[in-house]
């Protein structure tokens, strides 16, 4: 941790720094983890090096707050609160997730159902503007506009300094159960039921394929029967398929996604055991795919042997949102249309149905179910023709899709999607001299 004297220091020197930056480039922020999946011609910028800001500051175990910095990864934040018996209301899954980053995009987990998106787990986001104005925007303060138009903005509105986060109490050990499904219908309908009745803590699930679909229940409890071992040699997603009942620690479980990506471990051999054991325990997580990822995508003779190896590709890497009651037409089109397989599932519901975020609105009291897909398809088709299909699909059925990815829109349909005209307020009054991207131009146009 840090003191609040020591985070004072660093931001009159990124403030300074920024002042300095009298530049006719765009303004874009120097990090060291991203998520981000967009493929674009390298524009020129000014970069502003916030690398710093990534430690706790506080951790209040009385009133269940947690204060940190934007660029603080969960991996981080969650070893400072676990010691307290204590979580963010909202972990996603990957230990490289930075806090400012989940709330500049869309962060999800497993008890979304209960409290929805990471941004709705943030009490005061401290921001700092392109014109190096540092505000604190809270739900109900002069700056309640850029609090709630803060998520989904992916850095083109300002960048979190620091913030507060919502902490929930929790027990040293999750109790897991998983059930198995044969049919979209029933399927979709318990996923319904149990997040009504809410008598467990977490709910996401995974689909194998059409006749094989789990939902995993997650309970904290104060004694395990016996603890599974998911960092290494043994990978969490297969025990789905083989095992009814299983425990973890609470540490294990926030983290049971991260050791092999999901499963898209698989893209570098690592789910071959002699090929798993020669990587290392130390480097099965997601950093050091991203890492892998990051170099694959500088490097020409890479992608030439894989397109020799495996052809011609799309990447198909998206989570979209579909209102409960239209979830099994998407499952059935997903399935024929694109086959992807496993997919990720996670139910969400908004935490407070009465307010709105206004680049991301969710209807009140309804039921939304997250799709993750992460994978390529071979094509004989023009560019995006599976995500374009997806994205149309998604519209048509009254969904979301975050945008850290690859997207397709055109101009109009981002506008009627994501509320250009709420947007362009917002960056009348946080970015009047356009230093930082339109959201636009940074998620879907490539150059």
């Amino acid at each position: 941790m840090i003191s609040q004297q020591e985070y004072a220091g660093k931001r009159a020197r990124a403030v300074t720094a920024l002042r300095s930056m009298n530049v006719a480039d765009p303004l874009a922020l120097e990090k060291t983890t991203s998520n981000l999946f967009r493929q674009r011609a390298q524009a020129r910028v000014h970069r502003l090096d916030l690398r710093d800001f990534n430690h706790v500051i506080h951790v209040d175990e009385h009133a269940q707050l947690a204060e940190v910095e934007g660029l603080t990864t969960y991996e981080e934040l969650v070893r400072e609160t676990l010691p307290f018996q204590l979580m963010p209301t909202v972990v996603p899954q990957l230990k490289s997730i930075t806090i400012g980053g989940a709330i500049a995009g869309i962060g999800i987990e497993s008890s979304s159902f209960k409290y929805g998106f990471v941004h709705e787990t943030v009490q005061e986001l401290e921001i700092l503007l392109s014109d190096g104005r540092v505000v604190v925007a809270t739900n109900a303060n002069e700056y309640s506009d850029l609090f709630f138009g803060f998520p989904n903005s992916y850095g083109t509105l300002g960048y979190v300094l620091k913030l507060k986060v919502k902490l929930v109490p929790i027990k040293p050990y999750v109790k897991l159960t998983h059930h198995r499904y044969s049919d979209w219908q029933q399927y979709f309908r318990e996923i319904a039921r149990m997040c009504t009745e809410r008598s467990v803590d977490f709910i996401d699930g995974a689909m194998f394929h059409d006749k094989e679909l789990y939902i995993t229940t997650g309970e904290f409890i104060d004694h395990a029967e016996w603890i599974s071992d998911y960092t290494y040699r043994n990978m969490y997603y297969q025990s789905i398929r083989h095992k009814t009942t299983d425990y973890l620690t609470a540490h294990d479980y926030l983290w049971r996604w991260d050791t092999d990506w999901f499963w898209c471990s698989k893209q570098f051999f690592l789910q071959y055991s002699v090929v798993r054991w020669l990587w290392g325990k130390e480097r099965l997580n997601s950093t050091a795919y991203w890492k892998v990822l990051k170099w694959f995508r500088h490097s020409r003779a890479a992608q030439w042997v894989a397109r020799t190896i495996r052809g011609r590709q799309e990447a198909v890497i998206q989570d979209v949102e579909v209102p409960i009651e239209h979830a099994p037409e998407f499952a059935q089109f997903f399935h024929e249309e694109i086959g992807i397989k496993p997919v990720w599932v996670c139910p969400v519901t908004a935490y407070d149905p009465s307010v709105s975020y206004s680049l991301y609105s969710m209807t009140p009291r309804k039921l939304y179910v997250n799709f993750g897909f992460w994978d390529a398809v071979k094509t004989d088709h023009e560019e995006g023709y599976f995500n374009k299909a997806i994205e149309a699909t998604v519209r048509k059925l009254d969904g979301q899709k975050s945008l850290y990815s690859t997207s397709f829109y055109s101009r109009e349909e981002f506008g009627e999607l994501y509320n250009e005209g709420g947007y362009r307020q917002l960056k009348m009054r946080y970015d009047s001299a356009g230093k930082l991207n339109n959201l636009y131009e940074k998620c879907v146009l490539k150059k």
